[in-house]
């Protein structure tokens, strides 16, 4: 009888364990509006990644292992940082119980600028064939400053961005677009 309560307590514990790794790591999202159309449409069930841009502070990690020299402030990304085109989800920044989901056009340092509705990265017109409606608007070049990021729904025309507020801060970012859930027709990985 011991046997199987211990058993039972063991199961139980680590079940839970999984279910905190697994929430700590993915979250489900619902989407609200057309700004990612085609991608995603209003009410799509997704999964977000949370530990795609997880950042580890260099110098901490270095003073534990010999021979490892990391700059004051230097940040790793172990499996990846925010790259272009990658769809994120993040903290509204005027409203932080709100959540958005775009796709990162500038990070830190990138000259970003929209001319009749065309984006130019450092110059250079950007390809983006996931666009559904340019909104043709002009916009003078705005450089995306430190620890920020500049985003875009793919739908401009009806898309609420960086255009109108501004810069997402690196720590309203909780991950990458991952999986789709709903509706059914469209489970599948992104």
């Amino acid at each position: 009888m011991r046997s199987i309560l211990r058993e039972t307590i063991q199961t139980i514990a680590l079940a839970a364990f999984f279910m905190l790794l697994l929430q700590g790591a993915i979250q489900n999202y619902r989407v609200e509006g057309p700004s990612m159309r085609p991608l995603l449409d209003d009410l799509d069930g997704v999964f977000v990644n949370k530990m795609a841009y997880e950042a580890v502070d260099a110098e901490h990690v270095a003073r534990w292992i010999p021979g490892l020299d990391a700059p004051l402030g230097e940040m790793w990304y172990p499996f990846g940082g925010p790259d272009y085109g990658d769809v994120v989800v993040f903290k509204w920044p005027r409203d932080e119980r709100q959540y958005f989901v775009k796709r990162l056009i500038g990070r830190p340092g990138d000259r970003i600028e929209i001319e009749s509705g065309e984006v130019y990265r450092n110059g250079e017109a950007l390809s983006e064939p996931y666009v559904e409606h340019a909104s043709g608007e002009t916009i003078i070049e705005r450089v995306v400053p430190e620890g920020h990021y500049y985003v875009l729904g793919d739908n401009r025309a009806q898309s609420d961005d960086s255009r109108r507020w501004g810069f997402v801060p690196e720590a309203n970012v909780v991950g990458e677009l991952w999986f789709g859930y709903w509706p059914l027709d469209n489970i599948g990985f992104f």
